[in-house]
């Protein structure tokens, strides 16, 4: 990769100061719910997957980046100025994106084919989120400890009435063997790049891991947009899914009928824009750093 070039715009003290306030606020509101309930030791199927499947502590989204080349002035001599991954310019900072380059040079390159590849691909709006019923189909023993929907014969019904077209690696890896072989497609982590399309809920949510692996590099605003595209697309995830969800505020989009499916569909779309928006901003902040 070429090296970092200069920063091309400085944030005074108090500006910068301000937008990394504004930040840990709306990071501590986006985590509060989870902190409490793990200080009481209770479980949420459906928001514990953020905190748990990926498995990055609530602090890392508390802490604010400008992205690479942005210099914040007056910095020097402040806690942040001692955060790895920084460098002292004149009386300010920025994001040593060099050192960061240098260090993970083949997974920003992998993350960047991933996302531009992925954003230009034509969406995909037929898979109804099968893939969590493929997940438990004529399993005995389910997944998570909640009561299926339409109970197990009537799942193993639904998954057998339709096509299944996961595209999505980490989801397809959790298919039951029963349903691996029902899946038209078999994806691996290599080939990954070569399938992943907008219209998949698992890549959207995914959007969030990427954005928290470039660490210094993406803007702290960008980082919390995907936080929360990922909690909102989860929400649909479980609602669409085989489970009973009910007893957490989730009505079920019924996939198994023609108004879930439209349903499904009409949000899946609306999911689709938000990621790729965020997936150019995420493209737009690796290159800013090269």
């Amino acid at each position: 990769m070429p090296e970092l070039t200069l920063a091309t715009a400085v944030l005074p003290r108090a500006e910068w100061q301000a937008r990394e306030s504004v930040h840990s606020e709306r990071a501590d509101a986006l985590t509060a719910d989870w902190r409490v309930r793990v200080q009481r030791g209770e479980k949420h199927p459906i928001e514990d997957f953020l905190f748990t499947y990926y498995p990055f502590k609530p602090r890392l989204l508390r802490r604010w980046h400008p992205g690479a080349g942005v210099q914040l002035a007056d910095a020097v001599g402040l806690d942040r100025a001692e955060w790895r991954w920084y460098r002292a310019t004149g009386d300010g900072i920025v994001v040593d994106a060099a050192g960061f380059l240098a260090e993970k040079a083949a997974s920003v390159d992998f993350m960047e084919k991933l996302l531009s590849r992925t954003a230009a691909r034509v969406g995909q709006f037929g898979c109804f989120g099968l893939h969590e019923w493929a997940m438990v189909y004529r399993q005995v023993e389910n997944r998570h400890p909640v009561p299926l929907r339409l109970g197990q014969a009537g799942t193993d019904e639904v998954v057998e009435s339709h096509h299944i077209g996961c595209s999505h690696f980490d989801a397809f890896r959790f298919f039951t063997p029963a349903a691996v072989p029902l899946n038209r497609l078999q994806p691996t982590r290599d080939t990954s790049p070569n399938l992943e399309q907008p219209g998949c809920l698992h890549a959207g949510m995914d959007v969030y891991k990427w954005a928290i692996k470039l660490g210094p590099l993406v803007p702290g605003e960008v980082l919390l947009d995907s936080f929360q595209l990922a909690r909102d697309i989860r929400w649909l995830d479980m609602r669409a899914s085989p489970y009973d969800m009910a007893p957490w505020g989730a009505d079920p989009v019924a996939i198994e009928t023609p108004e879930g499916k439209a349903e499904y569909v009409r949000q899946q779309r609306a999911f689709a824009e938000r990621s790729n928006a965020l997936r150019a901003r995420l493209v737009a902040a690796i290159r800013a750093a090269v």
